[in-house]
């Protein structure tokens, strides 16, 4: 069963393995390295949950922008866009952001 996606559970799962599926077969690790919080505005509505996800990946399996599976082990399985936004010697960077009502 899947777990909510909540910003304060996904913080208790930083550090961990997230795995994409590619294929039936094939899935790709992906390591939550940081979650985010939007920044407070003054005129923002106080019943939005705004959060971004990092990711990293390996170096050497680029991901496209687009929506993927990706299962955790104490999360379950859940759809999440990923975008990627950086590349550095360590591998790829992605980002997930959520933007919804509580």
């Amino acid at each position: 069963m899947a777990v909510k996606q909540t910003g304060e559970e996904f913080t208790r799962h930083l550090n961990t393995k997230f795995n994409v599926r590619l294929s039936e077969e094939q899935t790709l690790p992906l390591e939550l390295e940081e979650v985010q919080p939007f920044p407070t505005l003054t005129h923002a509505r106080g019943d939005m949950e705004r959060f971004s996800l990092f990711f990293r990946g390996p170096a050497d399996v680029p991901l496209t922008q687009r929506i993927y599976r990706v299962e955790h082990e104490a999360m379950g399985g859940m759809d999440i866009f990923l975008v990627p936004v950086a590349q550095d010697a360590a591998g790829f960077r992605y980002e997930a952001v959520y933007s919804y009502f509580k």
